[in-house]
């Protein structure tokens, strides 16, 4: 028999990295949530023009978010990391924009689409959640349009291992300076809008210079404030965000 986390439990609420529960809101969430579902490495979660019933929250495991072209090309348009909200796009827009898949084995938060209604009714405060969720999602696709625009191969290379590893880090998944990144070069290379082989040459020369590695699944960074200051981002940490 499945073992669902109560959400009083969840592992996540007890990082810093997310905002806290009400006592009311942690009731509301109990009933919200329908469950938990566990997928393998591969797995599809949500597909691409498909209305999906269900919304999920990421409790473990990476997986990428990608949209397929008409001409059967596939575009990797950025990451889903433990936190994020997945479905969000089908629970408003009555279908997926992107698919889903699951890198790593995933343990994911199950909702009803058709409940999202009564979140907006009767939770004010998560409502605003939610909408924040949104905004956050497309303040990360404006500052990724500014990167494939602006950062040269290398700049952007250093933009992707600061972001990722500080997401990472702040959910617990920090070792001895590095961070799991088990995505392909591939996966990667599409996100920054760079050639495979461009991508190869950038990921080497970044190590060579001592700044960072990305190797067998894993990403250490070396100097966190060269790249930080090599990408053109300010030394911070994370921002408080909300968790559904």
């Amino acid at each position: 028999m499945s073992i669902t986390t109560d959400c009083a439990d969840c592992p996540l609420r007890k990082m810093k990295l997310f905002l806290p529960f009400t006592p009311e809101e942690l009731e509301f969430m109990r009933h919200f949530k329908t469950g938990e579902v566990t997928v393998p490495r591969g797995a599809t979660i949500l597909s691409q023009g498909e209305r999906s019933a269900t919304l999920y929250t990421v409790l473990s495991g990476l997986g990428t978010r990608s949209v397929m072209l008409e001409d059967g090309r596939r575009q990797v348009i950025n990451f889903a990391f433990p936190g994020d909200f997945l479905g969000l796009q089908a629970g408003i827009m009555g279908e997926m924009r992107h698919t889903v898949n699951a890198i790593t084995p995933m343990t994911l938060c199950a909702f009803s689409r058709d409940r999202v209604w009564e979140l907006f009714q009767n939770q004010p405060a998560r409502a605003y959640d939610l909408t924040w969720i949104a905004a956050v999602e497309e303040h990360f696709l404006g500052e990724t349009i500014v990167t494939l625009g602006q950062r040269d191969a290398t700049e952007r290379m250093a933009w992707a291992y600061v972001r990722i590893w500080r997401r990472l880090s702040a959910v617990g998944l920090a070792k001895n300076d590095g961070v799991p990144l088990p995505f392909r070069q591939h996966d990667l290379a599409d996100a920054l809008g760079m050639s495979l082989v461009h991508t190869n040459r950038v990921v080497a020369a970044l190590r060579r210079a001592g700044l960072a590695t990305w190797s067998n699944g894993w990403l250490q960074l070396h100097n966190l404030a060269a790249l930080s200051a090599l990408a053109g981002i300010p030394m911070e940490k994370e921002e408080q965000r909300p968790i559904m």
